[in-house]
């Protein structure tokens, strides 16, 4: 299975964060043996994520698996959970009998939630024993249902969070919202005259809070942005509302940001 060409989430359950984290957790997500069945023919498959800069915790609850990053492929074991950056492509190596449970972040939010600057896991994969505590990951594998291993997560990351307003952090997050505001169309400068500061200071704030430049964020942002509406909607796609001169400039970045052509994936 290939993200944004496939509906990947169709083999997981999802649940959004409480109003409080909802600014920095995306969301929390179990696979589902059912829906694995109802969706997967064969025994083994794959799920091949491209990059997105958001911090993504894999705590296991099943058996082992393998995933790669960084065209580095590792071995995770059953009773090994992990985090991961997702600043490259990543593919996760399974099979039915899989159950994994994630929480994934929005750029900045393990900081803003944790205190842990995500640029120091740019293409590693590291043991959530060095992040979390090891008795809340065997507590959260103690639970027999998704929502409370949600519950059990919240309230931890709710009692080690203080609602200190980080200037780096709600300006990048306020700068990624500009951005999408405005139809993906501004560059840097534009985006910096309408935050009152400098391409510099933007540059700046982005590789300490994310950890790559504006301009690689934005361009990531924006395919990934197109090509669901390509997917979804072949017939009334339209590049130019999405900041592209035309179909071949948005080609050409499919390829960058996927390293796959379209074609490969027309029906």
């Amino acid at each position: 299975m290939v993200e944004i060409f496939e509906n990947i989430r169709k083999i997981y359950t999802f649940r959004d964060a409480c109003p409080e984290l909802a600014d920095h957790i995306e969301f929390f997500s179990e696979s589902s043996f059912e829906a694995t069945r109802q969706h997967i023919d064969g025994e083994y498959f794959s799920v091949k994520m491209f990059p997105s800069w958001t911090p993504t915790f894999y705590i296991n609850l099943g058996a082992p698996y393998e995933m790669a990053v960084s065209n580095k492929r590792c071995c995770i074991g059953a009773d090994e959970d992990v985090l991961i950056l997702r600043n490259s492509i990543v593919e996760r190596f399974n099979s039915p009998t899989d159950n994994i449970f994630t929480v994934k972040f929005y750029p900045g939010g393990l900081e803003a939630v944790l205190n842990i600057k995500q640029h120091t896991f740019i293409d590693k994969v590291i043991n959530l024993n060095d992040v979390l505590p090891p008795q809340l990951l065997q507590k959260v594998k103690q639970q027999r249902t998704f929502d409370e291993r949600v519950e059990i997560m919240q309230n931890f990351f709710l009692a080690n969070y203080h609602k200190k307003r980080d200037h780096y952090l709600t300006f990048v997050r306020d700068t990624i919202e500009t951005y999408s505001a405005t139809g993906l169309q501004f560059n840097n400068s534009d985006l910096a005259e309408k935050m009152f500061t400098t391409s510099k200071t933007i540059n700046r704030y982005f590789n300490n809070v994310v950890g790559t430049s504006p301009k690689n964020y934005f361009s990531i942002m924006r395919a990934r942005t197109a090509l669901t509406g390509y997917v979804s909607d072949k017939g009334s796609f339209t590049p130019f509302e999405y900041g592209y001169y035309d179909m071949s400039h948005f080609y050409k970045d499919v390829i960058k940001f996927t390293g796959q052509r379209l074609v490969e994936h027309m029906i």
